[in-house]
């Protein structure tokens, strides 16, 4: 992405950027603005092409969100028709923008699963657990676990993989009261999401949430919240039919590991391009979260 007016970039992630009045700098802006781009990642990796209109709708799934859960306290000024901040953000990121306060970020990322999946999945079968909590024996991809569990993961620099780690962990990367507070509130969010989810005709699988330390030092629900990348979403009817019908990035995913097992990709090297119909369908399965969620 070029320069935006008024802006410098600071910071450019594999599908996201983030940017400061111009002449600031990340530790002392009073806001960022974070830009989802229509970038797609898989396997640590970023792919081409981009998906049209992702970002788009990745920021109107947190706006609506952060709205529904009452929980705007990261967002910077009026994000209201006419408000300030909207009046703040440049044409050319219009709609794929959000003006956030800025946040002292903690190095945690605050997953939770409701569903046994993905590489919550893997660690399981290799240790009975994840995240050093201890499951029920024979769970299946996809069972619904007794209960949603916090299983957060160090926030590796950039660059490097994330981590799986315990609760004990966390208490010693930000102490007991603060690793408590991101537990309880993980969960909390994660609890809404899902019953919120469910009467959309939806299940919630997992999420992966983000939080951070005000100038007050209160700690804020930030990033994006409860999307299509963050999350896992389901198609109900679908899973009790035996089928799994995401709306993500799991058709990118699915292509690419075909793609590998037919020897057409060592998964080390720059990945093929995605086919346009494969582009095509992901784009749909984001927009119609969105607009299931928001009906």
């Amino acid at each position: 992405m070029g320069a935006l007016p008024g802006y410098d970039l600071v910071y450019q992630g594999k599908v996201r950027d983030l940017h400061v009045p111009a002449g600031a700098d990340l530790a002392t802006a009073d806001a960022i603005l974070m830009v989802a781009s229509d970038r797609v990642s898989a396997f640590d990796h970023a792919l081409e092409p981009p998906i049209p209109g992702k970002g788009a709708t990745l920021t109107s799934m947190t706006t609506w969100w952060l709205r529904t859960l009452g929980d705007e306290a990261q967002l910077a000024g009026d994000h209201g028709p006419g408000g300030d901040a909207l009046a703040r953000i440049p044409d050319a990121v219009a709609g794929r923008a959000l003006l956030v306060r800025n946040l002292d970020m903690l190095p945690v990322e605050c997953v939770v699963r409701g569903r046994i999946t993905g590489s919550g999945l893997v660690e399981y079968r290799e240790t009975g657990a994840i995240s050093g909590v201890a499951l029920p024996a024979g769970l299946r991809d996809g069972d619904a676990l007794p209960e949603p569990i916090f299983t957060p993961a160090w926030k590796a620099p950039k660059g490097q993989h994330d981590e799986n780690i315990s609760l004990d962990r966390v208490v010693e990367l930000v102490g007991a009261e603060t690793a408590e507070t991101l537990r309880t509130r993980s969960l909390e969010v994660f609890g809404r999401g899902a019953a919120i989810a469910a009467e959309k005709g939806l299940v919630l699988a997992d999420t992966k949430l983000e939080f951070g330390r005000d100038a007050s030092g209160a700690i804020v629900l930030a990033d994006e919240v409860l999307t299509s990348d963050s999350s896992r979403y389901w198609d109900a009817d679908a899973l009790e039919a035996g089928r799994v019908e995401s709306f993500d990035k799991q058709i990118v995913r699915d292509w690419l590991l075909a793609e590998a097992e037919a020897g057409r990709w060592d998964r080390r090297t720059t990945p093929p391009v995605l086919p346009a119909s494969i582009v095509e369908r992901t784009a749909a399965r984001y927009a119609e979260l969105l607009e299931r969620l928001v009906a």
